[in-house]
């Protein structure tokens, strides 16, 4: 396919489904005892919030390594930035299956596995800037963006089936396997950028990432974008932290709570492809993420109040869908509207706004949880009013001069 100067090339998807699978397995691998709280505090004879910080550990992770990480990819790329997260996911992804039973080695081989998060998920836009044409970014961006999700549905899906059948210490290790033969497929297939461009040669210049950091933080739709994230993407990581908690009280049961948790993830995975879509073919962005934060409120106040387990389904369905495609736009978004900071630098901005947000919000969840029945009503309803004003700031936000100019 041949524009002008410039060509793409269908290479394009291996690398980007390869990339996909190494985010699936990452984040797998982080969310792996949220479906399971009660079973892993009997097993570990620890307290639920130790439990919590096998998932929150990626969090406090992010914020140390997120600035670090978006260096290496800004200066050396897909493949040995990438590289680093895939090999830090393989080996103590392994480590920790071999290690199951003591609960401060698997919390070590978590944060070594966090450690790897970064140089992954800060990529996304980078990959979709170096391979794809501008027209397709924000859907190569939903597409990463999706292989978040999946791979938390996997987690919610997967882990209590394999606990069951085959124990705590073969689930770890199982996934430690397969987190190594990620890796593997990755180094063999993954390719740093293509024979030629993509895009015209203006499209490709980038600052340095310490200087896209000073030119992101003095737009002000940027910051404003960043407060957005900061409440959507803390109470999307706080909610999936503690989901079985958030249900038990109201007496739903571990496997519904496992469909319910599912069915969040498959409505963001429908949501992250057809946002994403609708957003490159109107050439628009703003508009999709107001449409996105007034979905997301209805959602979460029907996952507030729901006794019914239909309208839970139903309310977790909407939830996922409308929170997670937000996603996608705004990585794409923030990106358009710091041009030329480096992609990697804008992403882990915004990524670190939501790990601060989400261990803040976990928190506090454990913190204002009703001492008598565990209800955790309080902080949703709280959630909800901020989730408001996050709309609020969002009707502020203007097109970038990408998107307005035609690029």
């Amino acid at each position: 396919m041949k524009q002008t100067n410039f060509k793409v090339y269908s290479y394009r998807w291996i690398v980007l489904f390869v990339f996909m699978a190494v985010v699936i397995l990452n984040q797998l691998l982080w969310i792996t005892f949220a479906p399971i709280t009660s079973s892993a505090v009997n097993y570990y004879q620890v307290s639920d919030l130790s439990i919590g910080l096998l998932s929150m550990s990626f969090m406090i992770v992010y914020i140390l390594v997120s600035i670090p990480a978006s260096w290496v990819i800004d200066t050396y790329g897909i493949r040995i930035a990438v590289g680093i997260g895939v090999a830090l996911t393989g080996i103590f992804g392994l480590m920790r299956g071999l290690v199951a039973s003591n609960y401060t080695l698997v919390l070590l081989a978590q944060i070594g596995i966090a450690i790897g998060q970064p140089f992954i998920l800060n990529a996304i836009t980078k990959v979709a800037a170096r391979w794809f044409p501008f027209k397709e970014r924000a859907t190569a961006a939903g597409l990463g963006s999706l292989a978040i999700y999946l791979g938390i549905m996997a987690g919610l899906v997967l882990t209590p089936y394999l606990l069951l059948h085959l124990g705590m210490d073969g689930m770890l290790l199982a996934y430690g396997i397969a987190a190594m033969i990620t890796a593997a497929v990755f180094f063999v297939l993954a390719r740093e950028h293509p024979p030629t461009p993509p895009c015209s040669p203006d499209q490709e210049v980038r600052s340095l990432v310490f200087d896209g950091l000073g030119q992101s933080l003095r737009k002000k739709d940027f910051i404003l974008l960043m407060l957005i994230v900061f409440v959507g993407l803390g109470v999307f990581n706080a909610i999936m932290t503690w989901i079985e908690e958030i249900l038990r009280p109201r007496g739903f049961s571990i496997v519904q709570v496992g469909v319910v948790g599912s069915l969040m993830i498959i409505g963001g995975i429908i949501g992250a492809v057809v946002i994403p879509l609708l957003s490159d073919r109107y050439r628009k962005r703003v508009p999709f993420l107001v449409l996105a934060l007034c979905g997301t409120i209805l959602g979460l106040i029907g996952l507030t109040i729901a006794l019914s387990y239909v309208l839970l389904l139903a309310s977790s369905f909407i939830l996922g869908f409308f929170l997670l495609s937000a996603g996608p736009i705004a990585f794409q978004y923030g990106a358009e509207i710091t041009y030329p900071a480096p992609e990697g630098t804008t992403t882990g901005l915004l990524l670190m706004a939501g790990q601060v947000s989400g261990i803040i919000f976990i928190f506090a969840m454990d913190i204002f949880r009703s001492p008598s029945t565990g209800s955790m009503t309080p902080s949703l309803l709280a959630f909800i009013f901020l989730l408001f004003l996050s709309l609020l700031i969002c009707t502020k936000l203007k097109e970038s001069k990408l998107i307005r100019q035609g690029s």
